[in-house]
């Protein structure tokens, strides 16, 4: 995915030039200072890095936390294993289950498997998402929480397209899970989106390919493809789940993997 032309990167005072410069060059855009326009600025703090938009200053920033937050109180009190995306992936069935996150995003649907044991490939193709989660893995490691350690040793980062790492999947690589969450157009232009998420979805992106990831997706999860969706979307793809999972906002659907049938799955809807 290409980056914006409108995209910056920035450092706080004591950040080293070369640093900030190197990753200039990684996603080919200007340092913020030689483009005090740009609408989007990925910005080194002291803290983590952050992606904000320098036109909306009170908009909250973006970045990826496993550590504290509604992550840490999630980990805490999330309801573990009971909760409804632990019943959609089955892990009273597959306990400690290999899971491919093909839209991984900021990261917080695959911490929370990888705290419920699964061992977690996140997918992630747009370079500046896979910085923010690169930076909070890495906060993660130096956090001396040896809870939060321990997870996200669970946690593997890969920059590529998902279509394309799925398909070069060798049979005896094939996770047990795989898991989608995939960005769509807002339907209801009167939708109340948070600013931030808003404008973390103009960097992003659609997701064009949904479609075909899910049919690829199909034939390389041994036991279970789980889609997450809004409670009253449509399916993905329009195909019909073999079960679902409700909640209050959300749904999962649920398809079986390759493993439950003899025969080539129909990967059309």
């Amino acid at each position: 995915m290409s980056i914006p032309v409108t995209l910056a990167v920035s450092g706080h005072p004591d950040c080293p030039a070369s640093e900030i410069e190197q990753r200039a060059r990684l996603l080919r855009c200007p340092l913020f200072d030689a483009q005090p326009d740009a609408q989007f600025v990925l910005h080194q703090s002291p803290g983590r890095l952050e992606l904000y938009n320098p036109r909306e200053p009170n908009t909250k920033a973006i970045f990826a936390d496993f550590v504290e937050g509604k992550t840490r109180h999630r980990r805490l009190y999330g309801g573990g294993k009971g909760q409804d995306m632990s019943k959609a992936l089955g892990l009273q069935k597959f306990p400690n289950a290999t899971v491919i996150d093909a839209t991984a995003g900021l990261g917080s649907d695959a911490f929370v498997m990888a705290t419920l044991g699964c061992h977690v490939t996140l997918l992630e193709r747009n370079p500046v998402v896979q910085l923010l989660l690169s930076d909070a893995l890495a906060r993660a490691d130096a956090s001396g929480d040896t809870d939060v350690q321990a997870i996200s040793a669970r946690m593997r980062l890969v920059q590529s397209a998902s279509v394309d790492y799925l398909e070069a999947l060798e049979p005896e690589d094939y996770p047990q899970l795989i898991y989608l969450d995939p960005m769509f157009p807002e339907r209801d232009k009167q939708a109340q989106v948070k600013k931030e998420m808003r404008f973390f979805h103009e960097v992003v992106g659609e997701d064009p390919d949904s479609g075909e990831l899910l049919a690829i997706a199909l034939q390389r999860a041994t036991e279970r493809i789980v889609v997450k969706r809004p409670l009253r979307a449509p399916t993905l793809n329009e195909r019909k789940p073999d079960f679902d999972i409700r909640g209050k906002a959300i749904r999962y659907d649920v398809y079986l993997g390759c493993r439950h049938f003899a025969a080539q799955r129909p990967i059309t809807s």
